[in-house]
């Protein structure tokens, strides 16, 4: 069976469960973990080479155990934190994680609910596990770019040093995005002289810098605007996007609704972002008085986002599972691209619906 046949019979797994909200950490661990690593090409029956419940003394700290040690060629390799499907990796507290990173050989640690898996390493500093991880891998919402990353981690493919090559690539283009992102919401003074140089003759002094900044920022968002217009014209076979039909339907109307231009663009952002998963024609907009809907299938019980663009304060309302809603202030429209994840996920369980 091909990897990505692997992974989606595990993915089928995370969606028997998702109703259960009595799934503590034992059964995450038999439903979802175990067949994950099983999926990676290890024995989880092999206790060489999957060690349940692995010991390794911290200090005066003696009998704390990991929930698994995965090892190749009789070296730890990975250790695994498994925490109960409910719980949200984002609060979950791995302390002991952390602890066992220093002391075993292993430079890959493990933390997962079942949903998400995410990878840590200690890019930062030799033998210390990274604060933050460097590969998350969400189940039930992942594309073949994911899977090609997971796959390193696949015992026939598995090499320490090219995980920790992709582990710091990938840390450097977090931090390099982040950086345009604070560069594109307020650019600094050297940013804008490092921009204005390409196509400014004269002096930047201070007031000319001042008075390019404005320009800098339109760049950006004319930028963003152009790339996500093209790729929905690949995506789409360079049909118009129903987006703009609904926009005339509103104005010819005569009810007083206008879809703006922000909200159209903040309607690409995420039509693009689905179309990692899904057809693209099939994320449709529905404009209303008050908010502008963002929907699956153009079906009302199917909502992915609302976008709150009138008032004074730009907010996003994004659907998750059950219909929970999040609130999401923004300052600019490409600062929808932050929650690309949980677009992934809702539009990836109406898929999954279906």
């Amino acid at each position: 069976m091909a990897f990505k046949d692997k992974i989606a019979d595990v993915a089928k797994r995370l969606e028997m469960v998702r109703s259960r909200t009595d799934l503590g950490e034992e059964a995450t661990k038999t439903s979802i973990v175990l067949p994950f690593l099983s999926a990676l090409g290890y024995d989880v029956f092999n206790p060489n080479e999957v060690h349940p419940e692995f010991i390794a003394d911290v200090g005066v700290k003696k009998g704390e155990k990991v929930d698994y040690a995965v090892f190749l060629e009789d070296k730890v390799e990975i250790i695994v934190e498994a925490k109960p499907f409910t719980t949200s990796l984002q609060d979950a507290q791995y302390s002991q994680l952390y602890r066992y990173f220093g002391v075993t050989e292993a430079r890959i640690a493990l933390l997962t609910n079942g949903a998400e898996f995410w990878f840590f390493t200690d890019i930062d500093a030799p033998n210390k596990m990274d604060e933050r991880p460097f590969f998350k891998f969400t189940l039930g919402a992942y594309d073949d770019g994911d899977l090609r990353e997971l796959e390193k981690f696949a015992k026939t493919q598995f090499s320490i040093d090219q995980v920790r090559s992709t582990a710091a690539s990938l840390k450097y283009t977090r931090l390099a995005t982040q950086y345009l992102s604070e560069q594109m919401a307020d650019p600094e003074d050297e940013f804008v002289r490092l921009v204005g140089k390409s196509f400014y003759d004269g002096n930047l002094t201070a007031k000319v810098v001042e008075r390019l900044k404005p320009n800098v920022k339109r760049a950006f968002d004319d930028l963003i605007r152009s790339r996500v217009r093209s790729r929905l014209e690949v995506a789409l076979g360079n049909d118009e996007p129903e987006v703009e039909e609904t926009e005339s339907e509103s104005e010819a109307s005569g009810d007083g609704i206008v879809t703006t231009e922000e909200e159209l663009q903040a309607f690409y952002i995420i039509r693009a972002i689905a179309a990692e998963i899904v057809d693209p024609s099939r994320i449709a907009i529905r404009d209303q008085k008050s908010y502008c809907s963002v929907l699956f299938d153009d079906n009302r019980l199917k909502p992915i986002a609302r976008l709150f663009f009138d008032g004074r304060t730009k907010y996003v309302e994004v659907f998750g599972n059950e219909k929970s809603k999040e609130r999401i202030n923004i300052d600019q429209i490409y600062d929808v691209y932050k929650f690309k994840d949980k677009i992934i996920s809702i539009v990836g369980s109406y898929c999954n619906d279906n």
